[in-house]
């Protein structure tokens, strides 16, 4: 087990599962330039043998969305890098190679649901919050979410979201879909250490062709999201993974993958 600390994220590595808490609690975790460079920092150069990040927040809140302390300082040149960077950012969550699991309590909020909706599996205690108050504050988002979370629950009801500064509770967020799973409070933790054990034991290239192809298949025509499926199903069945699944499963055994 290997624990390393910045003053904004904290990072705690046990096997093939990494722990990563956002920790800017009296900011509940908002993200800050540094915050947001950290999270790059880990996702570009991971540790070699992490399969499955959980993320989290601290101090009862998740994340809070952008820090708008130092939004506000910036010439539009700025912003517009600096969403470009965000969209950088979260592209290496949901595509850089590794299963993220979101354990979700307290605000989910702006950016906040940005980066869990970058995010592979999300579960959600009762305190949870998810809002898009962008368009209430005069601004616009520029995290992804008009890509990632409207995705989720559909263009028209996301306009209605930010439209009204609308709230969504966790049940009604397991509902649309921007939890996978509502849990007790205190709970979410400990299923986010089960599942992503659980998915830490799936074959290597099966859990990259899960978060890589099946959302960028969504995005093509039938005609090319078929032909795509069936080049990634032609990889994995064909590795030393695919025979030893089956083998085990005729001998009704766990698969021992690599």
């Amino acid at each position: 087990m290997g624990v390393s600390e910045t003053e904004v994220l904290k990072s705690e590595v046990n096997g093939s599962i990494a722990t990563l808490t956002m920790n800017r609690p009296d900011k509940r975790n908002a993200m800050c330039e540094e915050l947001l460079d950290a999270l790059d920092a880990f996702f570009s150069n991971p540790p070699k043998d992490v399969r499955v990040v959980i993320l989290t927040g601290i101090a009862g809140h998740y994340c809070s969305g952008l820090d708008l302390s130092e939004h506000v300082h910036r010439t539009p040149e700025e912003n517009l890098y600096h969403s470009r960077h965000w969209h950088g950012v979260m592209e290496k969550i949901q595509f850089g190679g590794l299963v993220v699991v979101s354990a979700m309590f307290g605000a989910v909020i702006g950016g906040g649901l940005e980066i869990a909706a970058s995010t592979h599996v999300r579960i959600a205690e009762p305190s949870t919050i998810f809002q898009l108050p962008e368009g209430r504050r005069g601004i616009f988002v520029g995290g992804g979410a008009t890509a990632k979370v409207s995705r989720i629950i559909g263009a028209d009801r996301m306009t209605e979201m930010m439209l009204t500064g609308r709230k969504y509770s966790s049940e009604e967020g397991q509902a649309l879909g921007l939890t996978h799973y509502a849990v007790g409070q205190g709970e979410s933790m400990e299923l986010a250490q089960t599942l992503a054990g659980k998915i830490s034991r799936n074959a290597p290239l099966a859990n990259y062709f899960m978060v890589q192809a099946i959302s960028k298949i969504s995005d093509m025509s039938t005609s090319d999201g078929l032909f795509t499926e069936s080049l990634a199903a032609s990889l994995s069945q064909t590795t030393p993974d695919a025979e030893e699944g089956l083998k085990a499963f005729l001998e009704k055994r766990a698969p021992k993958f690599r």
